[in-house]
């Protein structure tokens, strides 16, 4: 295996724990606050604010994940209506909107980071800027995901979640 392909399964590999990490300490949170709630009859004050960002870190960290499998909704009837070389330039020219589009929405994230991190949260008193930053961090995740699965994606139309034959890999959140 190329040093290109291991450090890119390292990078997946570490994409995911971090989502993982969120989902578990989020979960540990919910459970905790709701476990005191009915055996002391007393709150985590924190808690669900707490709860609501990791779940905005998870949403953004994962995207990338998701578009690599090919999660992300898709409506396919008119590229697989088209000849090949036009399947090919169709991807190609959608490869490039959403990494612009990605580009664009890092900007407005760090942007919008920017103007909304003076505020503090009510219950942690944390500035918002850890919030916001996800947004920013999370787009430059799916650009770096997308340019990983670009070639593959626009030559043949499969995700790096698909298998040989290309019928495997999260194709139920397509349509078409």
């Amino acid at each position: 295996m190329s040093l290109f392909r291991k450090a890119e399964r390292a990078f997946v590999a570490l994409n995911g724990w971090v989502v993982i990490a969120c989902l578990v300490a989020m979960s540990g949170v919910v459970f905790t606050n709701v476990a005191l709630r009915y055996l002391t009859n007393n709150s985590i004050p924190w808690a669900d604010e707490v709860a609501r960002y990791l779940m905005i870190w998870m949403t953004f960290l994962g995207a990338g994940l998701v578009l690599r499998q090919g999660g992300h909704v898709a409506i396919t009837n008119l590229q697989e209506a088209l000849p090949t070389r036009v399947q090919i330039a169709l991807r190609a020219a959608l490869v490039l909107l959403l990494a612009g589009f990605f580009a664009y929405m890092v900007w407005v994230g760090q942007e919008y980071m920017t103007r909304m991190g003076r505020q503090l949260t009510p219950a942690t008193r944390i500035s918002y800027w850890y919030i916001y930053l996800a947004m920013p961090v999370g787009f430059a995740l799916l650009i770096v995901h997308l340019a990983l699965i670009a070639p593959r994606l626009i030559l043949s139309g499969r995700h790096a979640g698909d298998d040989d034959d290309g019928e495997a890999g999260m194709t139920g959140g397509q349509l078409g």
